[in-house]
């Protein structure tokens, strides 16, 4: 591998997520948690912090802590590096599509070609200009990730942003509870600055990954995708048609999309939900 390799945008942005990660874990296990303020009513004491818990040999809920960052870590890893779903090259670009192909698509929407890579995308795929490759059921390209969300990561993508909210609520908890606001100045940011920096992080990373589980589960339960949703105007198979042609109901959107059942491709969903609407009514 060359040495300039090690600098390519993925590398640094997974190493950076990996490095903040960890940092901020390390952060809640050495600061003083758990702890009450005296300023805080006391009604609900707060448990022992996470070092605490560790020194006492009470480690089940320090290791199901450790456990669920790992966990977050190694989903975010495999989202960021699989293949999102990929369009296939085609060895000819230039030949005609196959008899098979264009049957299964209404005359009114045929397959097109990328003007990019020169493939022919099948419905609901896109072509990312930062990947330099089409994508089937494209999602959306995220930067944090330097990876596309698309077919095959984005079931995995939703659930990464599941664990992660558990893990950053779980955190944000614990750099709260050991925060201590009624100190002077100079030793509140001796004890407490950093603290309160992790805090608001995670307050921030909070709020995007809870805003971003919350978009994806109703793009998810209405078999949308961020682009569709976002550029419906601009897609030909979405202008011709009021609603959306995907959407077979909230059972089967989601046996779909986690389980990939019931099968088939989104050219036959198309086909069938054109014939049911231009049938004539009884």
């Amino acid at each position: 591998m060359a040495p300039w390799a090690l600098l390519s945008p993925g590398v640094l942005v997974r190493t950076g997520h990996t490095v903040l990660t960890w940092g901020i874990t390390l952060v809640l296990f050495l600061h003083d948690t758990g702890e009450p303020d005296p300023a805080r009513p006391r009604t609900h004491p707060l448990p022992p912090e996470l070092r605490q818990w560790e020194e006492q040999g009470e480690l089940l809920l320090p290791l199901t802590f450790l456990l669920l960052v790992l966990g977050s870590l190694l989903l975010y890893l495999a989202v960021s590096l699989m293949d999102p779903g990929y369009v296939n090259v085609q060895p000819q670009p230039q030949e005609d599509p196959k008899e098979e192909q264009t049957a299964m698509v209404p005359q009114a929407n045929p397959l097109r070609r990328c003007r990019y890579c020169l493939v022919l995308q099948p419905l609901r795929a896109r072509h990312c200009r930062e990947c330099r490759r089409c994508v089937r059921r494209y999602d959306h390209h995220c930067p944090w990730m330097e990876n596309c969300v698309g077919e095959r990561n984005h079931p995995l993508f939703v659930v990464y942003l599941a664990l992660q909210l558990v893990v950053l609520l779980w955190g944000l908890y614990l750099a709260w509870s050991g925060l201590r606001f009624f100190q002077p100045w100079g030793l509140w940011l001796r004890s407490s600055g950093l603290l309160f920096a992790t805090f608001l992080l995670l307050s921030l990373f909070t709020l995007v990954a809870g805003l971003l589980l919350a978009s994806h589960v109703y793009l998810v339960a209405s078999n949308t995708t961020t682009w569709e949703f976002i550029s419906s105007h601009r897609i030909a198979y979405l202008r011709q048609r009021p609603g959306n042609p995907f959407d077979r109901g909230l059972t089967r959107n989601l046996a779909h999309f986690f389980c990939g059942w019931p099968s088939g491709s989104w050219e036959t969903l198309w086909a069938e939900e054109e014939e049911e609407g231009s049938s004539p009514a009884v």
